[in-house]
């Protein structure tokens, strides 16, 4: 009888990514770590490095009865679960992720859920660097109010350009 192979999304330790994926090779388990290439400018040089395009995570590809032993391994923290049971990832998804980072360069994941209240600091552009709450979403757009030197201001900013914080 022929074991079903499922791909699963796991939690990997932070920064782990690239070691965990190194070591499963090692043991002979399949697994994926998408990698993009990043230019790093430092001031005296400029390097291109690979890095996981998806931090904090890693797919793994096994029969479901051996799924439970992954936790057993050093660096993989848990499963990304879906509906309360780990998520299993589609053969198409795994390929259509390859087909896109060598379709694209300088891909960036952003998590744009956003909700009213939080916490956000701008990124990119004037703003850069406030720290604001998030008043309204508006399509791929948040109203930020901005509170400084006994001023409040109010931008419209585009999701992409802000990052949740855990308070302000």
């Amino acid at each position: 009888m022929e074991k079903k192979l499922q791909w699963y999304a796991v939690y990997t330790r932070p920064r782990n990514e690239k070691k965990l994926s190194l070591r499963l090779d090692e043991m002979g388990i399949v697994n994926y770590c998408p990698l993009q290439k990043v230019q790093k400018n430092w001031s005296d040089r400029k390097k291109v490095i690979l890095e996981p395009l998806f931090k904090g995570y890693l797919f793994i590809q096994m029969p479901e009865k051996d799924k439970w032993e992954l936790r057993k391994i050093d660096g993989i923290v848990n499963f990304v679960y879906w509906l309360g049971k780990p998520a299993i990832i589609k053969e198409v998804e795994i390929e259509n992720i390859k087909k896109f980072l060598n379709e694209f360069t300088q891909v960036e994941v952003h998590n744009l859920n956003f909700k009213k209240q939080d916490p956000v600091n701008i990124k990119q552009g004037a703003l850069m660097d406030f720290k604001g709450t998030i008043m309204e979403i508006v399509g791929n757009k948040a109203l930020v109010r901005i509170e400084r030197m006994g001023l409040v201001l109010s931008a419209l900013i585009e999701k992409k350009n802000l990052e949740l914080l855990k308070s302000i």
